[in-house]
């Protein structure tokens, strides 16, 4: 359709519903500065408002300006991403405020162009700062959008889709307005993520229910179309945990990129019997040998995990891998280290032991 034919009645109709109805009152609505959206924007990613609300504020406690936050050590932005997953946000976030810092004097890019150039930050999010903090004119397309463009205008196939992904992105820039563009961005997410949600949409409260295709059609819950199936694998993954004077939890840095980049966690190994050999080698005689505990189940996006925990008692104090890349960590005065959500969880049940 054409924007003359399609953006009035679309806009129009989904600014009236925000006026009533939409979130005014998040954390990052209040002093809507491109620093609070980009953080705010960033931690949306994949994660659920009501989880982000807590680690958003602690966050702008900590770090309230880029200049702090480039300042800070990446253990301590990571220990304060610690349980958001998707850690490579929290990495892309400080390289990119040492950016900012660095290329833009502190202040966030006010083109499209340069805010996408900044690492972690594609052209929605780009988009969405700009529109929400500058007012700018650039449309988004978050999950949230695809599922409204999708279900309104009928749209086939897997949005992941290079062709449908180019058809959507059309759509959503005929469909915003040339004028309040930061309470339409607002009112377009707010809308797919309070009434047409993924399961059970809220098609009788919608104001757009009346040009929506896909409610017509009773299609609500066929469009999007979900990403084609495939077998989701299954790895295992032994994790040591090394205990000094019965408190000390050996933890190693994490390479930069991969599952849980950057982070500190505990050493893996393939096979207990690897583990052990490993024990040997570094402690040399141990007063017993590993011992197992319940296996661990922990879903990542395309894969499960299942994680054997061993721990094992160093014995005598030792200063052994003291620096560099391995800590002995306390987990009664505990560093401001990163740690993923399971390792942290297998620490503290063995403090608990």
């Amino acid at each position: 359709m054409a924007q003359e034919e399609v953006t009035p009645p679309f806009a129009a109709a989904l600014l009236a519903w925000h006026e009533h109805h939409g979130r005014k009152d998040l954390p990052w609505q209040h002093e809507t500065t491109p620093y609070r959206v980009w953080v705010s924007e960033i931690m949306l990613q994949q994660t659920q408002v009501a989880t982000v609300i807590g680690y958003f504020n602690r966050f702008v406690e900590s770090f309230p300006d880029v200049t702090t936050l480039a300042a800070a050590p990446v253990d301590e932005v990571l220990h304060l991403w610690s349980g958001l997953g998707y850690y490579a946000r929290a990495r892309n976030l400080h390289r990119a405020a040492e950016r900012i810092v660095d290329e833009h004097g502190g202040e966030f890019p006010r083109t499209l162009e340069a805010a996408m150039a900044l690492p972690g930050v594609g052209r929605s999010t780009a988009g969405a700062i700009l529109a929400l903090a500058c007012g700018q004119r650039h449309s988004i397309l978050d999950g949230n959008v695809k599922r409204v463009l999708a279900r309104y205008f009928a749209i086939e196939g897997f949005p992941g889709l290079s062709a449908v992904s180019n058809r959507l992105w059309s759509l959503a820039e005929d469909c915003t307005p040339q004028e309040n563009v930061a309470r339409y961005t607002q009112a377009i997410m707010d809308l797919g993520a309070t009434l047409c949600v993924r399961r059970k949409p809220q098609c009788a409260t919608c104001p757009l229910a009346a040009g929506c295709v896909a409610r017509r059609a009773g299609r609500q819950h066929d469009l999007p179309a979900p990403r084609p199936r495939r077998a989701r694998p299954r790895r295992r993954t032994c994790m040591l945990l090394a205990l000094r004077e019965q408190r000390f939890v050996l933890l190693q840095r994490r390479p930069p990129a991969g599952i849980w980049g950057g982070l500190w966690g505990l050493p893996e190994f393939d096979t207990a019997q690897a583990a052990q050999e490993w024990c040997q080698l570094q402690f040399g005689d141990l007063p017993a040998p590993p011992r197992g505990g319940p296996v661990v189940h922990h879903a990542f996006t395309h894969f499960d995990l299942e994680i054997e925990p061993l721990t094992v008692d160093c014995g005598a104090p030792s200063a052994v891998m003291e620096a560099g890349s391995w800590v002995w960590y306390d987990p009664v005065v505990p560093a401001k280290l990163g740690l993923a959500a399971p390792v942290k969880a297998l620490i503290e049940s063995c403090a608990r032991c």
